[in-house]
């Protein structure tokens, strides 16, 4: 079996420009539905009066009823009942000489969120629209000593600012994986936040647990993410860097055949599919030279092939469709 993928040195020599995506037959008028603002607990939580942070944190409960709780339960790993031990081990944190330069940065950083309000504001609307029955969380932007990127409470979603001061940011180095870092950018913010609601509000729905499922599963997940944020560029919206997208259109032939050949396509090996679809530094079965997640995206392609080729098809009907040979076959996929 000889499977030819094009090194990482070839496809950035050939980098494909992201451009400007084309109008999506569902594009509406986002004007008529009303803005999103961020709930600001981490400019809040920040600007504390260390000296009176028992009545700060009393104040953080009473205009955070909803998240603070499941702050302090998640980020701190304390009880919310103790008030005192949550107001010492905030003081502890803002006093912190390791956190007060980064607390510092998110501070100056985010000063403004008009931008990812406006981004927040397009995505709430297309889900509004097309799906009116599903419930928009409240949105939340919170720091965590670098413990947790997001947080989903009942009625809110919070974003750690933290987490998202840049791909090169300093103190990342010794943080996490370099690989890990690629989407750690104030442009993915908003992106995640809607990802991680189209992932909980629509659910894995194969009892197969194929490779196929897994893909093309994932792959609805991005098409509609992509339709909710028509003005996010592709590589941005998966969390790759612009040459991580190029391999994999440049090498997108390759990828396919090679599932195919090691007939992995249709394997119930939850540790084959993990190395296919989860965060890594390269997708194991294919190439090092590729990016991790690499079946996630191909289930993206394959996807927007059946909506090309399926134009009466809505999005929720997509959502629904759980069918996944059948979407496969009539998605006419020949890269």
């Amino acid at each position: 079996m000889k499977i030819h993928l094009l090194p990482l040195s070839v496809a950035i020599a050939v980098l494909v420009a992201s451009g400007c995506k084309q109008k999506s037959r569902f594009a509406i008028d986002t004007g008529q539905y009303p803005k999103v603002e961020f709930q600001r607990l981490d400019r809040d939580l920040l600007t504390l009066d260390t000296a009176r942070i028992g009545a700060g944190v009393r104040t953080l409960y009473c205009n955070y009823p909803g998240f603070f709780p499941a702050y302090v339960t998640n980020v701190l790993g304390m009880n919310p009942a103790d008030t005192t031990q949550v107001a010492d081990a905030l003081r502890a944190f803002l006093t912190d000489s390791t956190f007060a330069p980064v607390n510092r940065d998110v501070l100056q950083r985010y000063a403004s969120t008009d931008d990812l309000e406006k981004t927040l504001t397009t995505a709430y609307a297309y889900l509004s629209h097309y799906f009116p029955d599903v419930d928009l969380p409240e949105a939340c932007l919170f720091v965590s000593g670098f413990n947790l990127s997001i947080l989903m409470a009942d009625s809110v979603t919070g974003m750690g600012t933290d987490m998202y001061l840049g791909s090169d940011y300093p103190a990342y180095a010794n943080l996490t994986y370099r690989y890990m870092t690629n989407n750690m950018n104030r442009a993915n913010l908003v992106p995640d936040m809607v990802s991680a609601l189209l992932f909980r509000t629509f659910r894995m729905d194969s009892d197969r647990g194929r490779l196929i499922d897994h893909m093309l599963y994932r792959g609805k997940v991005m098409y509609l993410l992509s339709v909710c944020l028509p003005d996010v560029p592709d590589e941005i919206l998966i969390g790759y860097t612009p040459e991580q997208l190029a391999w994999c259109r440049q090498n997108e032939r390759g990828m396919w055949a090679a599932v195919i050949e090691q007939k992995h396509l249709f394997s119930s090996d939850l540790f084959l599919i993990r190395k296919y679809v989860n965060d890594a530094p390269f997708t194991a079965p294919l190439s090092q030279d590729s990016p991790g997640r690499a079946g996630t995206w191909l289930g993206w392609q394959i996807v927007r092939s059946y909506m090309e080729r399926n134009p009466s098809v809505t999005l929720p009907e997509l959502m629904r469709t759980n069918d996944y040979e059948r979407l496969l076959e009539q998605s006419g996929y020949r890269p």
